[in-house]
């Protein structure tokens, strides 16, 4: 199965994260961010547990693998980007905070054209150019 269907779920389904956690944690009987962030994440974890069981995989064989560090500093630096996230959207509007913090797409690409070889093309660079265009009308009054 190629990856765009997956990556067509994923944004569907991360398309209400905002517009659900801006909601849980405002207004009356509002859920504090960090609070917020331990009940869906886990969630997040539970749900990853129940595919790794389920797809037969096992862990302890990769706690000892050279590309371990990775993937803690994914899940460090994921936590800090999860966790102001979802404070930004207890304080501010979904419509400015999504798109600031949706520049880590265009972050994200270009460290990847930088460190991973990855080819770096004119479209490539016109839609990075327009992503930060774009995100720049969505946030100015």
């Amino acid at each position: 199965m190629s990856y765009l269907p997956w990556a067509v779920i994923a944004l569907g389904a991360y398309t209400l994260v905002p517009v659900l956690m801006r909601t849980a944690t405002t207004g009356s009987e509002a859920i504090p961010s960090d609070v917020a962030t331990v009940i869906s994440n886990s969630i997040l974890v539970v749900g990853a547990a129940a595919v790794v069981v389920g797809t037969d995989q096992r862990v302890t064989p990769h706690l000892g693998s050279s590309k371990l560090p990775y993937a803690v500093a994914a899940g460090v630096f994921l936590a800090v980007g999860i966790l102001t996230y979802y404070r930004a959207l207890a304080l501010g509007p979904v419509s400015v905070v999504t798109p600031v913090f949706g520049m880590f797409l265009v972050t994200s690409s270009i460290i990847g054209m930088a460190f991973l070889d990855e080819p770096v093309t004119a479209r490539k660079l016109a839609g990075i150019g327009l992503a930060v265009l774009a995100v720049y009308l969505v946030t100015v009054d």
